[in-house]
Formats: C-alpha cells, sequence, structure tokens
C-alpha cells in the first residue's frame, strides 16, 4: 500500500506541476501534451517520467539544456508524501481518499498564488464540490451540511477581514477558506483559519523584521491558509481539545 500510494501521489504531482504552470496562464491542462516552456520541445514518455526523469535529464531539457525548475520534482514529491501518509493514516477509506484530494488541491495553490497571488477559481470552485461529496460519503446527510455551514462560516470571516482591511483579502482566499470549510467541517475548520493566521502573521512578521517586504506590500495569504488548512484536516481536533484542556476546558 505505502509503495502504490507513494507512485500514485508522484502521478498526480506531475498534473499538479501542470495545473501550477497552466492555469495562471489561462492554458488547457489536458491539450496540448507537456512541453518545454523554453524552447516548446514536447515531452516524450520517458522525459515525463516523476521523480525520476528530472534526475536522468540532471535537471535540463533534452533539446534545448534549459535549466528544469526544482519545483517540478519538489511538487511531485509532496505529493507523493501525502498519498503515502494519507495511505498510512486512514488506510483505504473515505477519509484517506479525502486527505489525498485535499493536498491535490492545496498543493498547486501553494505555489501558485506564492508565485503569482491568485488562488485559480478553477481549483477552489470544484474543490467546494468535491469536498462537500466527501462530507457526504463520510458521514451522510449530516456530514454535509454541517460541512455545507463550515464553509459558508468560514468563507464569510474571511469576507469580513476584507471588507474590514478595505481588500487586504483577495476573493481567492475567501472561496479557499470556504473549499476548506467543505472538506474539514467545524470544528476543524476553525482550527485550520487560526493555523493559517498564524502562520502568515508569523511570515510576514519575519519579512518585515528582515526588511524583505515593507507595511504596504501585498504578502500572499494562500500558502499559509492552504497550510493551515491542512493540519485541521489531519490534526484539527487533537489541537483543538490539546488547547482545551490547557486552559481547563
Amino acid at each position: 500500500m505505502p509503495l502504490v500510494a507513494f507512485v500514485l501521489g508522484a502521478l498526480f504531482g506531475s498534473f499538479a506541476n501542470v495545473l501550477i504552470h497552466r492555469l495562471p496562464r489561462g492554458e488547457s491542462v489536458i491539450w496540448p501534451g507537456s512541453r518545454c516552456p523554453s524552447c516548446g520541445h514536447r515531452l516524450r514518455w520517458w522525459e515525463n517520467v516523476p521523480l525520476v526523469s528530472f534526475m536522468v535529464l540532471r535537471g535540463r531539457c533534452a533539446a534545448c539544456s534549459a535549466p528544469i525548475s526544482w519545483r517540478y520534482p519538489l511538487v511531485e514529491l509532496l505529493m507523493a508524501l501525502i498519498f503515502t501518509y494519507a495511505a498510512g493514516r486512514h488506510g483505504l477509506s473515505w477519509n484517506g481518499l479525502s486527505t489525498a484530494a485535499l493536498g491535490m488541491l492545496l498543493v498547486p495553490v501553494f505555489f501558485i498564488d506564492l508565485e503569482h497571488r491568485i488562488v485559480p477559481d478553477r481549483i477552489t470552485l470544484p474543490g467546494m464540490a468535491l469536498g462537500l461529496g466527501f462530507s457526504f460519503a463520510r458521514g451522510g446527510v449530516g456530514g454535509l451540511v454541517e460541512a455545507l455551514l463550515a464553509g459558508v462560516a468560514a468563507g464569510g470571516v474571511l469576507m469580513l477581514v476584507a471588507l474590514a482591511s478595505h481588500g487586504g483579502m483577495g476573493g481567492g482566499d475567501i472561496k479557499l477558506a470556504a473549499m476548506l470549510g467543505s472538506f474539514l467541517g467545524w470544528p476543524r475548520v476553525a482550527v485550520g483559519l487560526f493555523v493559517g493566521v498564524l502562520v502568515g502573521g508569523l511570515v510576514a512578521l519575519g519579512l518585515l523584521l528582515a526588511g524583505r517586504k515593507g507595511r504596504k506590500d501585498f504578502i500572499p495569504f494562500g500558502p499559509a491558509l492552504a497550510l493551515g488548512g491542512f493540519v485541521g484536516m489531519e490534526w484539527g481536533n487533537q489541537l483543538l481539545h490539546a488547547y482545551l484542556r490547557a486552559f481547563g476546558l
């Protein structure tokens, strides 16, 4: 099971790289096939094997010798590890499948927002529907209603933040929070938002202190929210219970 999950994860990681490269450019994620972004060389099958091809090609295009970004093997490895973790912790179950699916959505969001400062609707809107479907599969009608309310609440909270900050929070972040609610339900989505805000605040503070960003510079929140969402999905209940016990509640 771990080996199968690792291989599947690497394959889905290759597709995640397609999403990361093409969605911000408005390109189709189906056609044409994978090609070198520098010279347009269409990759042959042996040049497109996740993780392996990067090592065989020594990080360069076989046609023009342009360097291949380290992001490609990094995303493939990250997705392979997420799938392996999901299979190891949850097995072949709805929980395992939903964890892997959420990872498949959040990894592209992380890298796209980090580079292009957008969270594509083509990920979050289908992601909401997918999250609601998994919530129904795990908890029936009750799980579906809980996930729907959690999605509305999470998106609503960030919408209030956006209104209060006069645009400091983007619409993509609001939809991402709603997607997380559809996957996580209550109260895990609250933990995910808290972790995302905490991580985002610490990163922003570090960049300000290092002089890398100014007070008025835009800092993408999607990567922190994606990380917080995955933490909330997998350890939200445990973190919440530990917090309540620490305060005797």
